[in-house]
């Protein structure tokens, strides 16, 4: 009875978005990868297969962060360049908002969290969160993620091309969000704070665990609504059906999973072994359907990795409303500050 209440009211929230919500063509997106240096062109599934198996055979290099030196920042708002290039200038210029600990400095202990928001985020979405976390001790950095805000261009309303039916420009886009995460990690380790770690909520939760396993920066790590496949949650999600219905006659699960594997976080938990973590499910989440977190959680168990849990007596989107918002917020607060 309980699960049939909180589907309702998660079909009801995802509801108000519905007219917003694009059915965009099937695409390759062989125009968006790359394979040993040039552009990937051919057949598609083949070449896509191949740029997958030179990613998995190389993660670091593929998730390769190049430092840089251009790094504007106004006391509040940083910007620098996207390492990674997309057809798009106002998506390859980086913004993110720096909340500062109210007592930074006072004993000697500066921390800072990256901290990115899910799919389809605003500019003020987790500003609240960061606020907390400044609170308690621990600096945010709030980044835009990808064709996000700021970094959306005229020509869209959502961010569908970072979570879309183009397989290569879905795989390009969540990798250029994690390089893009690196280079804020690295600013903030200049700016003087020791201790780091990252915070990601949904789609942000998937680039957060992604980063964190390639990104020595890292000592702890929130991820907020899990699952071990990119291509599942896209394929079975309440919030994505309209992407699925536009990837259905062209590819199936298994051959999309593989298309996506460098982008999922089943391949990479070996590599956030010893760092602090904390994994957070909803109870009645249809966005990120139970049985995907619960195998990640798992994985985790079976592989013998560290981990904190809380599961949350609600759903994906209701995770955003009271009181379930401050069990949620009072979650992660509670294990970044004392873990970082």
């Amino acid at each position: 009875m309980v699960d049939g209440l909180f589907h309702r009211w998660e079909r009801r929230l995802a509801a108000k978005s519905d007219g917003e919500r694009v059915v965009r063509p099937f695409e390759w997106g062989l125009d968006w990868i790359e394979q040993n240096g040039r552009r990937a062109t051919g057949d598609p599934l083949a070449r896509i297969d191949a740029w997958v198996d030179e990613a998995m055979a190389d993660s670091a290099r593929f998730y390769h962060c190049p430092p840089t030196d251009d790094y504007e920042f106004d006391g509040e708002w940083l910007r620098f360049p996207s390492a990674i290039r997309t057809p798009h200038p106002e998506n390859d210029l980086v913004h993110a908002q720096l909340f500062r600990a109210a007592n930074e400095g006072a004993r000697g202990k500066r921390r800072a969290v990256l901290v990115l928001p899910q799919w389809n985020a605003d500019e003020h979405s987790h500003v609240g969160l960061c606020r907390v976390l400044a609170r308690f001790g621990v600096a945010a950095l709030r980044l835009s993620l990808p064709y996000h805000d700021r970094r959306m261009p005229p020509e869209l309303t959502r961010a569908d091309y970072v979570v879309s039916a183009n397989v290569g420009r879905t795989a390009q886009v969540c990798r250029q969000a994690v390089v893009d995460s690196r280079r804020a990690l690295a600013w903030l380790r200049r700016q003087g704070y020791g201790r780091l770690g990252i915070l990601g909520t949904s789609l942000g939760s998937c680039l957060a665990l992604l980063a964190t396993a390639h990104e020595p920066l890292i000592e702890a790590a929130a991820f907020n609504h899990i699952s071990p496949f990119f291509a599942d949650v896209v394929w079975e999600g309440l919030s994505t059906e309209h992407v699925r219905r536009a990837l259905e006659g062209h590819i199936d699960l298994d051959r999309l999973r593989r298309c996506w594997l460098p982008i999922s976080p089943l391949p990479f938990l070996e590599r956030v072994r010893g760092r602090r973590i904390l994994l957070i499910y909803a109870l009645y989440d249809l966005t990120f359907p139970v049985y995907l977190s619960r195998r990640l959680v798992d994985e985790f168990r079976a592989t013998g990795i560290a981990h904190q849990l809380t599961v949350l007596p609600c759903g994906h989107y209701s995770t955003g409303h009271a009181p379930f918002s401050w069990m949620d917020g009072y979650v992660l607060t509670r294990f970044l500050a004392r873990n970082l």
